[in-house]
């Protein structure tokens, strides 16, 4: 579980405080001195010298741990009870973390392979991520085409000492664009000896391989050697789990959701259904339209309307045996159960290094590498021949695509007929990314003229492929399918379908076999792109005591920092004109200069008062300047108790995906209330949809308002508790236009050919067509609450240690330019972010842990709330999703809560070895139906636990 260094006494950076500056009582010490001198007088604790730290959130050092800012602190025994086995991990199930944030899991978004967090929701971009309070450079991938964020996959965990999250927002010291707060990773900084560790696991299934290894190697003591130096090698890997091996487990990785009582006219029914008029699912042998009534057949079916020709061959039973049913005939399977995954292959091998070296009793020089390299192999359904797609230069339908009046596989041959096909012959789209990061710092820190001094040079850069597999070409597949003049006519102009044999034919379905290697590879070639993005700093900091005060010494410090950022993302072979059927596009570039100076006052004017104030100014070649302030107050009117508060104003740069030059074609979920209105009911239920969506450069910096005001109480020796509440209210956010309002306001491409028989039907929407734009203001307010009681169980029993971590969203308001406000607190909202996972109001962490001698015992539960099924609070339209019966689906329009416990040992069988194991989900729950999101297949990605099911591991660590 995670702890809390200003309410927990483990996480105590204060080794021997005095009475005098301690705001507490004695026992709130440090780790490896608490239990010894909990029994010592007070006035030998006045006696001991003071140890100062720097923490999250400030440059002054300082002797106490409790700042007017909350900072929630993560230490490495911490990580070691949470069992899970990375930082990534770990943050993603923190209460503080929520909608937006960006799991490793999600293989077929735009940052497949990486993995972001989303304080309070406010999405990666506004999350900024340091290691040893320094920047890294962000991942190439920006999610939803969007949002510039650092991957958390290169935190080297055994190289990690502790973990600082400052959760009240909008860091003067760090920088004004962490409007929702900063994860500081602080890496260790010296070294003795040797170790290895090494932890192996699997799921219940037998699948989802986690297997890690690691060596740690330090030698020199910087103070008897004057140098020290640290090196961490790790490797690790984790094996794909499949939507198919889930069978059985709930709606986890199913698309037919039929049993559960929708329909096989929603999208709900896997793929394959007839819908209705004009409009049909991609099958696996195909479905073909009527050119005479627009009705569409499955090809198996021996007795389809007006059929030239059958084809006992594509019988339906000859391609699949699941349950059939479709009242439109179709031929259904459920392609995301069969090709998809829950989780995706992936390696990743981590390297860190540091060394130091102490030039003169004042001075250190030292200098940091990290190394990262991954790779990450994910896989979805095949690709259909009809699904429309977007680019920069406006939307491609794909609706026409037709097997030729001479096609010796259409049943209505001697007239084109309008064909709707799963590829599976192709077969599954696969995406191999692979990221490799590098990270130097080069610097020197001391003493100086009584100065605290740290300096240094930071290069640090990413660099992504993406390699993709099983994607149609547009040209190409139009022309094997129907080889008309003017379709051979484009595609001739691709090489490797004017080195076909003339007259070469796709044939499908039962006929696949007959098709060429040759042909397979025009059809559908490997595809790429790759990204860059780099960072290059020099800063300064210097801090000091200028002056005594009532409550100690008057501390200043300044910095000064100058940096180049750059990126650029190449879109994706193909995409730039729209020829890949359903494959979005992203591409931008841009780069830019960022200088500031800012300056920090902690003031403890009495004894019992302390203030504290930062302000800071921005400049940004491409946007302006920026003056950011930050202040605060503590009050400590008894020993026992502390209260607090802060303001501080935030500010964020467009990121070249926003303002640069490129743009975003995506594909998101939306109904269509027009068509629904007309009487097309397919059109009433969320389906996919392409949305296009341009840079901006006129687009405005956000801008930020955070308060915190909050108290730490320990009314007993062994008890803490912290209450803070908070607000952040960003103004001129930027984000793409809301789906659902551009279509309500008519900002649509439309295919006229799908239109049904109904009066009025104007066809189906074929993109949505958005800007990015500053909107009004979100605002987001809620409480954290932590505690933590400890119990002596006696000497021979040891401790038990209970620990709470509870955030509430009172609300996360959206308004927009035109004054509408939309709340998705507690909702599935917001779905134009990624995964469309929602916002739950509710997140906790509750631990216990025994301790005895060598033993440590730890149970953690994870609670997530129930989400209403709809877009925002109060939504007009209701219900996101409906049952067959129109009833609001699920039951009572809820998705339901979701808790596991995870439970982790460790035995220190030697001082030198350690054996360690950790169950995952120890009651096996199943994630419950989520019909809405598209970031995993009938779940919730929250609720990935609840997917993968019991995960069991176990490892070593032996110190030489």
């Amino acid at each position: 579980m995670t702890l809390d260094c200003l309410t927990f006494p483990e996480n105590r950076m204060i080794p021997t405080p005095s009475l005098h500056s301690a705001a507490f009582s004695p026992p709130r010490l440090g780790l490896a001195l608490a239990s010894a001198l909990l029994s010592l007088p007070v006035l030998a604790q006045d006696a001991a010298p003071i140890a100062r730290v720097e923490i999250t959130g400030s440059n002054i050092r300082r002797a106490q741990a409790e700042t007017a800012s909350a900072v929630q602190t993560l230490n490495a025994a911490d990580i070691e009870k949470s069992g899970k086995s990375s930082v990534a991990e770990l943050l993603q199930t923190l209460a503080v973390d929520n909608q937006g944030s960006v799991p490793t899991t999600f293989g077929n978004g735009f940052a497949a392979g990486a993995s972001g967090v989303s304080l309070r929701g406010l999405g990666t971009a506004s999350t900024l991520v340091l290691l040893n309070g320094r920047r890294v450079a962000p991942y190439g991938l920006a999610d939803d085409g969007q949002k510039v964020f650092a991957d958390l996959n290169i935190i080297p965990l055994e190289a990690v000492e502790r973990v600082e999250i400052l959760k009240d927002g909008a860091s003067a010291i760090y920088g004004s664009d962490a409007i929702a707060g900063v994860v500081n990773v602080i890496l260790r900084r010296d070294y003795q000896g040797t170790a290895i560790k090494g932890n192996y696991g699997k799921t219940k299934e037998w699948d989802g391989r986690d297997a890690r290894a690691a060596i740690t190697h330090g030698f020199g003591d910087i103070d008897t050697d004057r140098y020290n130096v640290l090196l961490n090698l790790e490797y690790s890997e984790k094996a794909a789990i499949w939507n198919r091996d889930r069978a059985g487990r709930g709606a986890v990785g199913r698309s037919d959701l039929r049993d559960l009582g929708f329909s096989a006219q929603e999208t709900l029914s896997g793929a394959g259904a007839i819908t209705t008029n004009n409009a049909a699912g991609s099958a696996v042998n195909g479905n073909v339209r009527n050119p005479d009534t627009l009705d569409y057949y499955n090809r198996g079916n021996l007795a389809g309307a007006g059929f030239t020709r059958t084809f006992p061959g594509a019988a339906c039973g000859n391609f699949t045996t699941h349950p059939q049913g479709d009242p439109g005939g179709g031929c259904l399977t459920d392609a995301a159960q069969q090709y998809g995954q829950i989780q995706p292959k992936q390696k990743n091998i981590n390297f860190f290094g540091r060394g130091a070296w102490q030039l003169t009793p004042e001075l250190q020089t030292y200098a940091e590498l990290n190394l990262y390299h991954s790779e990450s192999h994910s896989a979805t359904t095949p690709s259909t021949v009809s699904g429309s797609v977007g680019y920069p230069g406006g939307p491609v339908s794909n609706a026409g695509v037709s097997l030729g009046a001479a096609h010796p596989d259409n049943p209505y041959f001697g007239t084109a007929a309008r064909l709707r096909y799963l590829a599976a012959d192709v077969g599954p789209r696969l995406s191999e990314v692979k990221s490799t990061f590098m990270r130097f710092v080069a610097g020197i820190k001391g003493s100086v003229a009584g100065w605290d001094i740290d300096s240094a040079l930071l290069y640090s850069q990413n660099k992504v492929s993406n390699d993709l597999d099983g994607y149609l070409q547009r040209d190409v597949a139009f022309a094997l399918l129907n080889p008309s003049a003017t379709n051979v006519e484009r595609a001739s102009l691709n090489p490797a379908y004017a080195a076909l044999p003339a007259g070469s034919l796709w044939r499908i379905a039962e006929n696949a076999g007959l098709n060429s290697r040759e042909l397979y590879a025009a059809l559908s070639p490997r595809i790429a792109n790759d990204a860059k993005t780099h960072i290059a700093q020099i800063d300064f900091k210097a801090s000091r005591e200028v002056a005594k005060l009532d409550g100690g010494g008057l501390g200043v410090a300044v910095g000064a920092e100058f940096r180049h950022e750059s990126t650029e993302l190449k879109p994706t072979t193909g995409t730039e004109r729209g020829n890949i059927i359903g494959l979005g596009y992203s591409a931008y570039k841009g780069s830019r200069n960022a200088s500031a100076i800012y300056a920090e006052m902690l003031a403890p004017v009495l004894k019992s008062v302390e203030l504290s104030g930062a302000l800071r100014a921005d400049h940004f070649t491409d946007v302006g300047n920026s003056y950011t302030p930050k202040v605060g107050v503590k009050w400590t009117p008894v020993r026992e108790l502390a209260l607090r508060g802060t303001f501080a104003k935030g500010f964020r740069a467009p990121s070249a995906a926003e303002n640069g030059v490129g743009g975003l074609a995506a594909f998101s979920t939306a109904s269509d209330p027009l068509r629904c209105a007309l009487g097309v009911e397919a059109a009433c239920d969320p389906a996919s949809i392409a949305v296009i969506t341009s840079p901006n450069p006129k687009l405005s910096p956000e801008r930020s308002r955070s308060y915190s005001v909050g108290a730490v109480w320990d009314p007993l020796p062994r008890t803490s508790i912290s209450v803070d509440l908070w607000q952040i209210r960003r103004k001129n956010e930027i984000n793409q236009e809301q789906t659902d309002t551009a279509i309500a306001e008519g900002h649509v491409a439309r295919d006229p050919s799908t239109a049904t028989g109904i009066a009025g039907d104007p066809g189906a929407i074929t993109a949505v067509l958005a800007n990015y734009v500053n909107s009004a203001q979100t605002t987001v307010r809620g409480i954290d609450i932590d505690a933590r009681q400890r119990f002596s169980l006696g000497s021979d029993y040891g401790n038990l240690t209970f620990d709470l971590k509870w955030t509430h969203l009172y609300k996360w308001l959206r308004t927009e330019q035109d004054g509408t406000q939309r709340d998705f607190a507690g909702t599935h909202g917001n779905c134009d972010v990624s995964n469309c996972m929602g916002t739950p109001d509710d997140r906790i962490n509750l631990g216990a842990t025994w301790e005895r001698q060598n033993w440590r015992v730890t149970a953690n539960v994870n609670y997530r709330a129930p989400l209403d099924n709809v877009l925002f609070k109060n939504d007009p339209d209701g219900c996101a999703t409906h049952f067959a019966d129109g009833t609001d689906a699920p039951r009572g329009c809820r998705i339901a809560s979701f808790t596991t416990v995870d439970l982790t040992a460790r035995w220190l069988a030697t001082p030198k070895l350690e054996v360690f194991a950790t169950i995952q989900n120890l009651f096996d729950k199943i994630a419950p139906l989520d019909p809405l999101t598209y970031g995993a297949t009938g779940y919730n990605p929250l609720d990935y636990a609840g997917a993968a099911g019991r995960f069991i591991s176990a490892g070593v660590k032996y110190k030489f």
